[in-house]
């Protein structure tokens, strides 16, 4: 009965996410509901004491990455920097290569550090024009930015300042570059699997006779033939990001000792902090106040009018993003905390290989949450700690450890409900029926790409 009561909170979040209730609302309605069928008299005392208490750890720690991420990005687009970059990546490669053109359009901003629902609404209006001028289907476009912002550049490239990969740094005690070989190795395997796969799906359409169509829905406005912004300018800020993190990433444990304690007048205690544990999150945070300053350094006065606005919708972004994962966090904690989820970690612990055992509980956490950061949340807070184990008996280094459970989450978080999934079919006008197929092939593709990084570092040794 445990096992049903935590499986069917679980099945609860997922029913009301999918049909696009408030995350933020039912993740704590399906944890207290579970608590009270297993124990009426623990709801009160695991709401305040477990629940909140991890959701607020949770915004504690990641807050500020989602704030500074949504606020880049936000600046990036506002400046016209983003509508530079693409058109440069376009004329580049042509427009008879309008799909690989979008994913790197795509790939290039999120590696930079603009929040992927950022780069859905960037994206689009250069897929759709493209797509229209080469009379591909448009129902293929959501495949298309999925595979460039939802994949490889989100949790398999080394230093990726996406909330995915900054996450096991605080259970691992790793940084954002963690296990780089093994992270190029899975991106290009995500990226050459599903440029195959998208080619085939155009060749396909294009022997059925079957163009771009008509009668669409959201259909962007056609693009200015102009172009504002020089695109080494325009990529400069994505470039300062990733180069500022790097050299933050090193410079931070250089400077500090391992644990640092910091003393104010007003303090009655010292304040001790942990700094291999913090380092990658200041790492990002430095390396994105970077990529602001950048940006409003090239192009302050354009954004002047436009900055008291656009700063207002980053932060209710950010607000709304870092809530629904903070409360898909605190669900999770309570889920771990009940009797049936012991059924669950059990059964998972069965698995021997501590890698595939971790590969296998991220990802079919984030496929239930629809989350790759909140089901990445959820299992490394309940079993980062055995992972840990197993790993160290095995000789397997934490940075293996890091960039596994990274790619994991990004393998089936875009299930139907996933809030990604739902934004970018809302903005390109298209519905599950016509564009999901798509997505759950690149879906596929990047969740076996986990098993094949496991593979590669079980025969190799490559990390």
């Amino acid at each position: 009965m445990s096992f049903v009561i935590a499986i069917g909170a679980l099945a609860l979040l997922m029913i009301a996410a999918y049909r696009g209730y408030s995350v933020i609302l039912f993740a704590p309605l399906a944890a207290l509901l579970a608590v009270l069928l297993t124990d009426p008299s623990a709801v009160a005392p695991v709401f305040t004491g477990l629940f909140m208490e991890r959701m607020v750890g949770f915004l504690k720690l990641y807050f500020p990455v989602f704030l500074l991420g949504a606020v880049f990005g936000k600046l990036i687009e506002m400046s016209g920097f983003a509508q530079s970059i693409s058109a440069a990546v376009i004329r580049a490669l042509g427009q008879q290569r309008a799909m690989l053109s979008i994913v790197l359009i795509c790939a290039v901003l999120t590696y930079g550090g603009v929040s992927l629902f950022v780069v859905v609404f960037a994206a689009y209006p250069f897929a759709a024009e493209m797509f229209r001028r080469g009379n591909i289907p448009k129902r293929l476009i959501p495949g298309t930015i999925a595979l460039g912002a939802f994949t490889f550049t989100m949790d398999a490239l080394p230093g990726t300042p996406q909330i995915q990969n900054i996450i096991p740094t605080t259970f691992f005690g790793t940084t954002a570059w963690a296990a780089p070989m093994l992270g190029l190795c899975g991106a290009a395997l995500v990226l050459a699997a599903g440029m195959a796969y998208l080619d085939w799906r155009r060749r396909v359409a294009q022997r059925n006779g079957e163009g771009y169509g008509a009668g669409h829905s959201n259909e962007p406005e056609p693009l200015p033939a102009t172009q504002v912004v020089n695109p080494a300018i325009a990529i400069l800020p994505l470039v300062v990001v990733g180069v500022a993190n790097l050299l933050l990433t090193r410079w931070i444990p250089r400077v500090h000792e391992p644990v640092l304690e910091t003393q104010l007048a007003g303090l009655a205690q010292p304040l001790v902090t942990q700094v291999s544990s913090v380092t990658a999150i200041w790492a990002v945070m430095g390396a994105l106040v970077a990529g602001i300053l950048t940006v409003l350094a090239f192009a302050f006065r354009p954004l002047l009018q436009k900055l008291a606005d656009g700063t207002k919708t980053a932060v209710s972004g950010a607000l709304l993003a870092s809530m629904n994962t903070a409360s898909e966090y605190g669900f999770g904690a309570v889920i771990a905390a009940l009797p049936g989820f012991l059924v669950i970690k059990n059964a998972l612990m069965a698995i021997p290989d501590p890698l595939v055992n971790e590969a296998i509980t991220v990802t079919t956490l984030a496929g239930v949450t629809g989350s790759a950061s909140g089901g990445l949340s959820i299992a490394l807070a309940a079993m980062s700690e055995q992972f840990m184990s197993a790993a160290q008996a095995a000789g397997i280094p934490p940075d293996v450890l890091h960039r596994v459970a990274a790619m994991a989450s990004g393998g089936m978080d875009t299930l139907p409900h996933n809030g990604a999934v739902i934004t970018l079919l809302a903005v390109t006008g298209l519905t599950h029926r016509q564009s999901y197929k798509d997505i759950f092939a690149i879906t596929c593709i990047k969740t076996l790409a986990v098993f094949a990084v496991i593979a590669l570092y079980y025969l190799t040794g490559l990390v």
